[in-house]
């Protein structure tokens, strides 16, 4: 089984990232919003949309959003926060061809994959997703600065289960290595991303009929900085 099938179903995965920052991708989505302008009758996908916490807060700023995931647990527990459309779904395949106006692939849900072509896949499938002209939107991590400031081992305790979380480099992968003790059973996870570049987007997208048109370093869209940014935030236009 692939580490993300295995990993992102597992009950650990939602307990571990319990306290992401929802206020954090709520401010981030109005500013993409902002910055989009998009009119309010358009279809959006967001891709690997995991819980759904984006799809939610575009829904409640009034847009028609489908939240497709890998994950069936992800999307059971998407479907029971709001009554939107949540699918599971692989993003190396298409969805629905040509017909949505903006695609987003957000908080570093890209790179997941054993090959190039596979990246290309997904890269591919986002864009069949979208109408021409349509809209993509990549939040990816700037992989220069996460391994610059790479936390080799930390320790976390959250509702009395013991995480050990190892981070390294291998093989053109960023990989962290989970082991989670509770009671008396332990249990092993991976996260392994690609280490991908800004030259490796462009080229990806431009194989897909894609366009880079702007890129962001952060939540705040400050221009990207390759040695100081925390993210890579593309927007991409549909060409073809």
């Amino acid at each position: 089984m692939n580490w993300f099938a295995n990993w992102f179903d597992s009950k650990y995965y939602h307990i571990l990232y319990k306290n992401r920052d929802e206020e954090e991708a709520i401010l981030f989505i109005n500013k993409l919003i902002n910055y989009l302008n998009p009119k309010k009758n358009i279809r959006i996908i967001d891709i690997a949309c995991g819980k759904g916490r984006h799809a939610t807060h575009l829904n409640n700023i009034g847009f028609d959003v489908t939240g497709i995931d890998l994950s069936k647990n992800s999307i059971s527990k998407a479907k029971n926060k709001k009554k939107l459309s949540f699918h599971v779904h692989d993003m190396r395949k298409t969805y629905r061809e040509n017909y949505f106006d903006i695609a987003t692939n957000l908080f570093t849900s890209f790179g997941y994959f054993k090959s190039n072509k596979e990246n290309q896949n997904v890269m591919n499938a986002m864009s069949k997703n979208l109408k021409k002209e349509g809209l993509l939107i990549i939040d990816f991590i700037n992989m220069k600065h996460a391994i610059k400031n790479l936390t080799a081992y930390e320790e976390k305790k959250i509702n009395r289960i013991k995480f050990k979380i190892k981070k390294y480099i291998k093989s053109n992968y960023l990989i962290k290595e989970i082991s989670v003790k509770e009671k008396k059973e332990t249990f092993k996870f991976q996260e392994k991303i690609q280490i991908l570049n800004l030259e490796d987007f462009h080229k990806m997208s431009k194989i897909a009929g894609l366009k880079i048109i702007n890129i962001f370093g952060n939540y705040q869209f400050d221009l990207f900085n390759e040695n100081t940014s925390e993210r890579l935030i593309l927007i991409c236009k549909k060409w073809t």
